[in-house]
C-alpha cells in the first residue's frame, strides 16, 4: 500500500498557518514547526539539509540530494497555509476516509510534501538515487506576504546553482501550468483639508478627489482592455477598497483607494507599479501619497519546452496557463524551464473544508518518478 497518504496525514497534523491569518483554532502559527521536521526527515534520507531564517522564525528548508550526473532538477513547495478560523471540521486531524485526505493543507501545498517524502524513503530504502541533483526547496510565506520564493532564489544565486528544470508544486490536477499573471497592488491615499461641512469651501475634499481618482483608474483598465492580448490575456485593473471620512458633518481630509492590477507577460511590474503612480498623481490636483503592498512579476514560457511536453505526455493533459498566482515568478531568471504542477484541484483549496484524493497524489507520483528516473 502507498505511503503518500500517511505521509500527508502526518504533514496535515503539523499546523503551518500563516501569523496574519492566524487565529484560536491556528496551533503555534507559521512554519517552525513542519520546517524542523523536514529539515529531520530530509536529513534522515541522506540529503544535505541547509535552513535559512526568513522571517522571524519562519525558516525555509533546503534540501540537496546528489544524483548521477551534473544536472540539477528542483522541486519548490510553500509550507504555509491559510487560515482555518472558517473550517467546518477539525482542520489538523489529516484523517485518511473515502480515497481523500482531509485538513487544512491537504492540497495547498502538503500534497506534493508528501509524495516528495515518500519517493525519498522508498530511494532509501532502495539504495536509489536521483539521476540528477535534486533540489527540494520547502518554502514559508507565500500565502500572504511572498518572502520565501525571492529569498530561496537568491540562496540559489549564492550558491552558484543552475537549475535545469524545477517544478514548482500547486494544486494543478496533474495539468502543466506553464504561465500566470502578476500582480501589483497599491494603496493610494489622497490628501485634503479638513473643515465643516457648512462651510465645505474652506476645505478640501479627500473623496471628491479619489473619485476623480477612481473614474481615471477605470478608464485606464477599459484601454488595457484594448491592446492586444497577450498569452496571459489582457491586463486587469480594478479600484477594490476605498476608506475615507471622519464624520457626516466633516470634509474629509483623507481617502484612501487600494487597487489590484494584473501583470501580464512582456510587462514588468515595477514599471507598471511606477505608471500607475504616476496615473494617481496626474488624476487629482490634490497631494497624493503611494503604498506599494504587492509588485510581482507574470510568470511565463513557451509550452513547447521539454519539461513542459514530458510532464503534458506522462500526465496525459494538455498544458495551460492559470487565473492564480504562484511562486514560479520568483524563478523566471535563474532556472532554465519552471513548471507549475501538482496534484489536487485549487478549488479545494482555503475553503470551509480542504482534501485531495488519493488517486491525485498517486498520478502525480507516478508522474515524478519518471522525472527523477531520467524519463
Amino acid at each position: 500500500m502507498s505511503t503518500i497518504p500517511f505521509w500527508l496525514s502526518r504533514l496535515v497534523q503539523i499546523p503551518s498557518v500563516s501569523p496574519a491569518q492566524a487565529g484560536p483554532r491556528a496551533g503555534v502559527p507559521g512554519e517552525a514547526a513542519i520546517a524542523h521536521q523536514l529539515a529531520t526527515w530530509f536529513a534522515n534520507f541522506g540529503a544535505q539539509v541547509h535552513t535559512e531564517e526568513v522571517l522571524p522564525n519562519r525558516p525555509n528548508v533546503y534540501a540537496i540530494l546528489p544524483g548521477t550526473s551534473d544536472r540539477w532538477l528542483a522541486v519548490e513547495v510553500h509550507t504555509d497555509t491559510v487560515g482555518v478560523e472558517q473550517m467546518t471540521g477539525e482542520p489538523f486531524n489529516g484523517e485518511v476516509r473515502e480515497g481523500r485526505v482531509y485538513g487544512r493543507g491537504a492540497v495547498d501545498n502538503k500534497a506534493t510534501l508528501a509524495l516528495v517524502l515518500a519517493l525519498l524513503e522508498e530511494m532509501a530504502q532502495t539504495g536509489q538515487r536521483p539521476t540528477a541533483n535534486l533540489l527540494i526547496a520547502a518554502t514559508v510565506d507565500e500565502e500572504v506576504g511572498t518572502a520565501g520564493a525571492p529569498a530561496a532564489a537568491a540562496w540559489l544565486q549564492r550558491q552558484g546553482l543552475v537549475i535545469d528544470q524545477m517544478i514548482v508544486a500547486e494544486p494543478t490536477l496533474c495539468t502543466p501550468i506553464h504561465g500566470h499573471k502578476g500582480v501589483v497592488r497599491l494603496a493610494f491615499t489622497v490628501q485634503g483639508k479638513a473643515s465643516h461641512s457648512s462651510q465645505p469651501h474652506l476645505g478640501e475634499n479627500a473623496i471628491v478627489g479619489a473619485a476623480a481618482l477612481i473614474n481615471a483608474l477605470q478608464q485606464e483598465h477599459e484601454r488595457l482592455q484594448q491592446l492586444p492580448a497577450s498569452p496571459l490575456g489582457n491586463p486587469m485593473l480594478t479600484a477594490t477598497l476605498i476608506e475615507g471620512g471622519s464624520g457626516i458633518n466633516v470634509v474629509p481630509d483623507a481617502c484612501t483607494v487600494s487597487i489590484d492590477r494584473r501583470v501580464v507577460a512582456g510587462e514588468e511590474a515595477q514599471g507598471v507599479a511606477a505608471d500607475l503612480q504616476a496615473l494617481a498623481e496626474s488624476a487629482t490636483p490634490l497631494p497624493v501619497v503611494t503604498n506599494s503592498l504587492t509588485v510581482i512579476d507574470a510568470f511565463y514560457q513557451p509550452p513547447d519546452t521539454p519539461l513542459v511536453r514530458m510532464l503534458s505526455e506522462w500526465s496525459g493533459y494538455a498544458p495551460q496557463v492559470a487565473p492564480y498566482g504562484t511562486n514560479a515568478w520568483a524563478y523566471r531568471n535563474i532556472v532554465k524551464e519552471c513548471v507549475v504542477f501538482g496534484p489536487g484541484s485549487i478549488d479545494q483549496a482555503h475553503g470551509a473544508e480542504e482534501w485531495v484524493a488519493v488517486a491525485e497524489l498517486e498520478r502525480a507520483a507516478g508522474v515524478y518518478r519518471r522525472w527523477l528516473s531520467g524519463g
